[in-house]
C-alpha cells in the first residue's frame, strides 16, 4: 500500500466514527489532575485506556512512577531496526476543571457532543483529542505498511501538565537513556488557524510577578483623609505604568528581549493573525511599534497585569485603601535574561520612587526552540504541504506555554509541534471543543508525516 493509502485509512477513522468513539471514552475520564481526588482516574487513565492502544500497536508500556506522587506517566516503546529514524512523541492525559453546569445547553464535559463542525468535551482540543490523532496516524500507517511503521517510536504520557508538569524535567533526565531518538513530533496548542495547518518549533517563557503595597491597616475615610493618607492604588498604578505604558508597550529594558533577528521576521514575513468571527478582533495601535501582529505575538515579549485589586470593588466603600496587590505576567521568548529579573524589577521601582513596593517572583517557565538551522524544519514542513497541498505557518514558537524544554534542553532533541486544534477552541474553559474539518486534515497530517518518516534511509543529520 501507499502514502496516499495510509492518509485515507488514518481520515476514515473518522468518517466510520471510530475515531470519536475511541475519543469519548477517553473524555469520560475526569481526569482533573488539579483536584486531588482524581488522583486513582489518571492512573486508570494509563492503565486502562492507553496502555491497551499501545499493545494493540506493538509497543511495549509500562507506567513510571513521578518524585513527586502527584501524577504518573506512561512511557511507551515500539523499535523496528537500529538503522531507522527514532521519534519520540509527548502527549498529556490530564484536564483542567470539567466546569459541569457551565456548558452551553447543559452539556456534559465529561462526554464527547457533535454539533455541525464541532465536537464538545473536557479534553477534546487540550488534549486527549490531539494524541489521539497522533495514535490513530500511526495505526493507520502501521496497518498500510502490513503491521510495520518503518521507524522506532517511543511515547511519553503525563498526567501533571495542567498543573505546570512538576515532575517531568525530573523523569526525562532519569530516562535519558529510554528516550534518546533523533527528533521530538508531538502536538498540543492551537494552530495559527483553523484553515492553515501550522508547525512551531517551541515556546514563549512565563514569569509570574507580584507586587503588593501595604501602607497601613484598614481603610480610612476619604473625606476626612484624602490629601493626607498615601493611596496605595494610585501608587501601584502608577509604578506598574513605568513597566508598561497605556498602549501595551514595554518601557524597562530588562523586560525586553532581544532585538528581532532577520532570520525570525523571514519565518514570519507570510505570517497573518486573523481571528474568525467567534474571536475577539485585534486591539489597534496595541503593543510595540514597528512589529507586525505575528511578530508581536511569536517573537516578541509581553507584560500582562493578570489581576489588581485594593479594597472591595463590588462594594466599595468611601475610603482609602491601606493595601494594593497585583500580579503581572511576563511572557518572554528565547534570549531574554530573566535569572535576575526580580532585582532589576525591584531596582527599577525603586529609582522610580516606589520602595514601598513588594516584588516577588513565581511560576517560572522556560522559553526554548528548536535551531533554525536543523534540517527537520523544511523536512516536516514538506511532508505537511505534500498531504495538504497548503504551506504551513512555521512559527519560531507557540504564544503560550508548554514544556518543551525538557525536550530541547534536557534531551537535547530538535522539537516540532504540530498543533491541531485552534485559536477559538475554548480549551480551559466552558465548550472546549475541536473541529471536525480540523481533525480530518490533522489525521492525513501525521499519517504522512509518520509514513515520510518510515521511508527514510537514515535519520536527518546522519549523513543525510
Amino acid at each position: 500500500m501507499t502514502r496516499t493509502d495510509a492518509i485515507a485509512q488514518a481520515k476514515e477513522q473518522l468518517l466510520s466514527g471510530e475515531f470519536l468513539r475511541e475519543l469519548d471514552r477517553r473524555v469520560s475520564y475526569k481526569t482533573e489532575s488539579q483536584n486531588a481526588a482524581r488522583s486513582e482516574v489518571l492512573r486508570a487513565y494509563l492503565e486502562d485506556e492507553l496502555k491497551p492502544a499501545f499493545a494493540a500497536l506493538d509497543f511495549e508500556s509500562r507506567v513510571v512512577e513521578s518524585p513527586s506522587g502527584k501524577s504518573p506517566f506512561l512511557f511507551a516503546s515500539h523499535h523496528e531496526s537500529a538503522s531507522a529514524p527514532t521519534v519520540l512523541t509527548y502527549g498529556h492525559g490530564d484536564v483542567v476543571d470539567g466546569m459541569v453546569g457551565e456548558w452551553r445547553d447543559g452539556l456534559n464535559p465529561f462526554a464527547i457532543t457533535k454539533v455541525d463542525n464541532r465536537v464538545y468535551g473536557r479534553g477534546t482540543a487540550d488534549n486527549k483529542g490531539q494524541h489521539s490523532i497522533n495514535l490513530a496516524g500511526l495505526r493507520a500507517v502501521r496497518q498500510a505498511r502490513g503491521g510495520k511503521l518503518g521507524f522506532n517510536a517511543k511515547f511519553i504520557i503525563e498526567m501533571g501538565e495542567e498543573i505546570g508538569s512538576p515532575d517531568l524535567g525530573t523523569v526525562c533526565a532519569s530516562l535519558r537513556d529510554e528516550l534518546k531518538a533523533d527528533v521530538f513530533i508531538a502536538s498540543d496548542g492551537p494552530r495559527l488557524s483553523a484553515d492553515r495547518p501550522t508547525l512551531f518549533l517551541g515556546c514563549r517563557g512565563g514569569y509570574r510577578i507580584h507586587l503588593d503595597i501595604n501602607l497601613r491597616d484598614g481603610a480610612h475615610h476619604s473625606g476626612n483623609w484624602g490629601g493626607v493618607l498615601a493611596n496605595p492604588a494610585t501608587i501601584l498604578a502608577n509604578a506598574i505604568a513605568t513597566l508598561v505604558d497605556g498602549r501595551g508597550r514595554l518601557l524597562m529594558e530588562e523586560l525586553k528581549p532581544p532585538r528581532l533577528s532577520n532570520q525570525i521576521r523571514s519565518w514570519l514575513a507570510d505570517v497573518k493573525v486573523e481571528p474568525t468571527a467567534d474571536e475577539p478582533p485585534l486591539s489597534e495601535n496595541w503593543g510595540e511599534e514597528g512589529l507586525s501582529a505575528a511578530e508581536r505575538l511569536y517573537a516578541w515579549n509581553t507584560l500582562e497585569v493578570l489581576a489588581i485589586s485594593a479594597g472591595n470593588v463590588d462594594n466599595p466603600a468611601n475610603a482609602i485603601p491601606g493595601r494594593a496587590r497585583a500580579v503581572l505576567q511576563l511572557r518572554f521568548v528565547v534570549g531574554t535574561k530573566i535569572d535576575n529579573l526580580i532585582e532589576a524589577i525591584r531596582a527599577h521601582l525603586h529609582g522610580h520612587g516606589f520602595p514601598m513596593i513588594e516584588v516577588s517572583g513565581a511560576q517560572r517557565f522556560a522559553a526554548s526552540r528548536t535551531d533554525f538551522d536543523s534540517p527537520w524544519i523544511k523536512w516536516t514542513a514538506d511532508s505537511m504541504q505534500k498531504t495538504t497541498g497548503k504551506r504551513p505557518a512555521v512559527l519560531p514558537n507557540f504564544g503560550g506555554s508548554l514544556p518543551n524544554d525538557v525536550f530541547s534542553d534536557t534531551l537535547g532533541l530538535p522539537t516540532l509541534w504540530v498543533p491541531h486544534s485552534y485559536p477559538g477552541c475554548s480549551q480551559h474553559a466552558p465548550d472546549e471543543h475541536i473541529l471536525l474539518s480540523v481533525t480530518e486534515e490533522a489525521l492525513g497530517i501525521m499519517a504522512g508525516l509518520f509514513w515520510d518518516i518510515g521511508d527514510m534511509p537514515r535519520p536527518l543529520g546522519k549523513g543525510s
